[in-house]
């Protein structure tokens, strides 16, 4: 070999082993980041306003999470765009373990058909952590809305929908999507008026504001008791504990109506398996917590067992999700014959 060919040889040998012994410090130095996780304060990013039921499971789990991690989760509220927006600034986040995101039917699953530009593949770009709890939705009104029952409530609405405003937390939330299925239902074609989040709308509601709107149970257990709004029914097939009072769709003459929505944790994809099990280990043990389990119920939450627990079980559940929601969406919002009113998309994030 000549002089040359054998110094260029050498070169590219020198040069393999420091690419080799860069790679192999950059994994140790992961490695050990992932080892001594968390270092520091981890931030929660709900992707809708403080006050929402997804807002209120996120910081009744995280603040037990936190204690099990020896490390505060700060909630952060990013909101917009049906959730896309938060749930984007997750996606886009290092994945350290440091960001991590909430999220739930609408931003994982119906967002994929009612926003062609969305940034993200819910099925690809996130690393799923857990379940967090699912909730079941109620059909509310105005304090001063005239039906009396559901039956009532539903005979209105048919009647007099050009006239009604029903209020919803944006384009993609699982309140849009619940309240679209129910109009479908009742073949009503209400003015829909979006807030960014179901917190807003609520105030929107009890101020009057707006006729009609789906909440989940978490979110209006207060407001129903205090009797500053009207609840027909809850979309179940048994009552809820938290409302005894108030009866299911079933009972009320609406049984195609049954509907509970989901929270789950994901973080970025990429974040390092050890993080993931830390994370995973502490919203275990949050779960299993009497006192965290007793809150979440007192709003009327279902606290996931032990199957529909941990990152397969949510990984399985968001593939279903897309499979259940998307053509449907999809096809509701191609044809104006079949389009189920309320659901057409808006412009994307």
């Amino acid at each position: 070999m000549r002089n040359h060919d054998l110094r260029e040889a050498m070169s590219v040998r020198r040069m393999f082993r420091a690419v080799c012994a860069g790679l192999l410090s950059l994994g140790m130095g992961s490695l050990a980041a992932a080892q001594d996780y968390p270092a520091r304060t981890i931030t929660l990013i709900v992707p809708f306003a403080a006050g929402g039921p997804t807002d209120m499971v996120a910081r009744v789990v995280g603040e037990h999470m936190s204690k099990t991690l020896g490390r505060q989760i700060v909630i952060e509220n990013v909101v917009g765009a049906g959730g896309t927006t938060g749930t984007s600034y997750v996606m886009r986040a290092t994945p350290d373990g440091y960001t991590i995101g909430t999220g739930n039917m609408g931003t994982h699953a119906a967002a994929v058909a009612l926003y062609p530009g969305l940034p993200y593949d819910p099925a690809v770009d996130f690393e799923p952590i857990g379940q967090s709890a699912s909730t079941p939705f109620v059909i509310l009104a105005r304090k001063d809305f005239p039906a009396r029952d559901l039956r009532e409530f539903v005979a209105y609405v048919k009647s007099n929908a050009d006239k009604l405003n029903m209020a919803h937390a944006g384009v993609g939330s699982v309140s849009f999507i619940t309240c679209g299925l129910l109009n479908s239902l009742l073949d009503a074609k209400p003015t829909l008026v979006p807030y960014n989040g179901t917190a807003p709308a609520m105030n929107a509601l009890v101020a009057g504001q707006v006729d009609y709107m789906c909440d989940q149970i978490a979110n209006v257990v207060p407001e129903v008791v205090d009797q500053t709004i009207k609840a027909y029914a809850i979309a179940t097939a048994v009552r809820n504990p938290a409302l005894p009072d108030i009866p299911t769709t079933r009972e009320g003459g609406l049984p195609e109506f049954e509907f509970s929505a989901w929270n789950g944790l994901f973080a970025p994809k990429g974040t390092p398996k050890p993080v993931l099990d830390a994370l995973t280990d502490a919203l275990d043990k949050a779960l299993s917590d009497k006192a965290t389990r007793k809150r979440l119920r007192e709003h009327g939450s279902d606290v996931p067992d032990g199957p529909r627990r941990g990152q397969q079980a949510l990984a399985t559940l968001v593939k279903n999700e897309i499979a259940r929601w998307v053509p449907f969406l999809k096809a509701a919002a191609a044809s104006s014959h079949a389009r189920a009113p309320g659901l057409a998309p808006e412009p994307g994030p």
